[in-house]
């Protein structure tokens, strides 16, 4: 055993333990030991505990361990042990070692950015061998972690009341409320931190979209667009992911030159969009902006291709604005218009699927944690809370009064905005894909109906019809050589 010197004995008096000491594990004991708690620690890798305990560690109640077995018997029972190591097979294989030290009752909290279905099968897993499990979504990075991030728990419900109290000691703080609260059952924290982050794809694409019509159509050097961007940030659209957009613009490289410019326009991804897009696909949810937010980060990857079409393929010149008119103004209104759009898509996400897996989701309840410490936390959040909070029952965010009444009063710049894009060339895919979306939704009527008529001309997959109660289909002989035989399967 390795231990801090000046930190406690580990004699089964330790309150959690944490295995993984990358950076945001580190910052996450820091945090938890700013709050009281003592925390055992463990890494693969017995050197980084070491550094750990006698480096950023020093003189806390950090205790470090060379063994699992060793970092379990210091624990206080029931036994909490929190992983934050890489999602997949890693964690699979640490709990595999955990096990056999653990006794029932005690707990395994997972705090990386799993996939929800591992979740759902490893709380199963445990359960039948009387251990508990937590699969909890953390959001915040580095700084988040060190001072208090958002925590999106889920699982089983007997081991929340056991964490609870360390959970919400170390989340943000927004009103005096903690930016955490138990989500739900199974996989339930890790999917809702899984639209958080699919959402955060959403607002970081719709930024950049603004940024470069800004630039393209407006002409805006970088310092001029930091000063828009921080205005912005004193308004509605005041929101962390705005704040550190004025913060890069205003960025100066070594040679005084804006850094942002000399940045390849070639965006990575970890993957946890993308899972988000595909389970809306999974589930029948019109996720439209995010998923064109995860398009634009493909098509970025795409630089080389990017660079030989630029010589080949013909646009039109960039279209000013009319003379008198606010384009900023404009853009602002389209960016917040689409941003509701962002949201409102992720909840009808969310409802989805806590109906597809019978959990009982607290919807003001998810705004609540998301209005601190996390990536896209911003005063937003709190009139999501409100309209759950006034509406519990509320199927989507368009429909209550006040998101509906900023989206009447922000719809004609946003549709200027898009409008202009397309006429000067420039791509602002998730901003058009919010407009459709909701240009879509607020029709009662659209053209599927022709749509089921080639379905049902080509393939016989039939269609209802308005004038008969819904669930009773028909099929038509379109061209008089078919028979009077539909296909077998119909999917609405």
């Amino acid at each position: 055993m390795s231990q801090n010197l000046s930190g406690p004995s580990a004699d089964g008096t330790l309150d959690i333990g944490l295995v993984g000491l990358a950076v945001m594990g580190q910052n996450l004991v820091l945090n938890m030991n700013d709050h009281g708690y003592a925390v055992g620690v463990y890494n693969r890798t017995a050197a980084v505990t070491h550094e750990f305990v006698s480096g950023a560690a020093a003189g806390t109640q950090v205790v470090g361990f060379d063994t699992l077995e060793e970092l379990v018997a210091g624990l206080a029972r029931p036994r909490r042990v929190m992983l934050m190591v890489k999602a997949g097979k890693p964690v699979d294989q640490v709990i595999d070692s955990l096990v056999p030290l653990l006794e029932p009752g005690d707990i395994i909290i997972d705090g990386g950015n799993s996939h929800f279905r591992d979740s759902n099968r490893r709380t199963a897993e445990l359960r039948a061998k009387g251990l508990r499990f937590i699969g909890t979504g953390v959001s915040g990075g580095e700084e988040g972690a060190r001072t208090g991030p958002s925590i999106m728990p889920g699982g089983d419900p007997e081991a929340w009341p056991h964490v609870k109290d360390i959970f919400q000691s170390i989340a943000a703080q927004v009103d005096g409320i903690p930016c955490c609260d138990w989500v739900g059952e199974d996989g339930a924290g890790h999917y809702v931190k899984m639209v958080h982050n699919g959402i955060e794809y959403g607002d970081m694409q719709l930024i950049s979209e603004s940024y470069a019509l800004m630039s393209e159509v407006l002409g805006l050097d970088a310092k001029a667009m930091s000063a828009e961007f921080a205005r912005w940030n004193r308004g509605k659209l005041d929101s962390y992911l705005i704040e550190i957009t004025a913060d890069i613009l205003a960025f100066e490289d070594e040679d005084g030159q804006p850094l942002v410019d000399k940045i390849l326009d070639v965006a990575g991804q970890k993957g946890t969009g993308k899972w988000t897009s595909v389970d809306a696909l999974e589930l029948g949810v019109p996720l439209t902006l995010i998923t064109e937010a995860v398009y634009s980060r493909f098509l970025s990857s795409f630089k080389d291709q990017r660079q030989r079409a630029e010589r080949v393929l013909a646009g039109p010149e960039v279209a000013a604005p009319p003379p008198g008119s606010d384009f900023l103004g404009d853009l602002e209104n389209a960016l917040y218009a689409a941003k509701i759009i962002s949201y409102a898509q992720g909840y009808l996400q969310l409802r989805a699927a806590a109906e597809e897996f019978g959990w009982n989701l607290n919807y003001g309840g998810v705004a609540q944690m998301w209005r601190g410490g996390c990536i896209i936390r911003s005063r937003f959040l709190g009139d999501i809370k409100k309209a759950y909070d006034e509406n519990p029952d509320l199927e989507s965010l368009l429909l209550a009064p006040f998101f509906a009444g900023e989206l009447a009063d922000a719809q004609a710049g946003w549709r200027t905005v898009v409008a202009q894009a397309a006429l000067s060339g420039v791509a602002a895919p998730a901003t058009a894909a919010a407009l459709a979306f909701y240009d879509g939704y607020r029709r009662g009527r659209l053209p599927a109906n022709l749509l089921q008529a080639q379905r049902d001309y080509f393939g016989a997959h039939t269609y209802e019809r308005v004038d008969k109660p819904r669930r009773e289909f028909f099929h038509t002989n379109w061209t008089g050589r078919g028979g009077e035989t539909s296909a077998s399967t119909y999917v609405v």
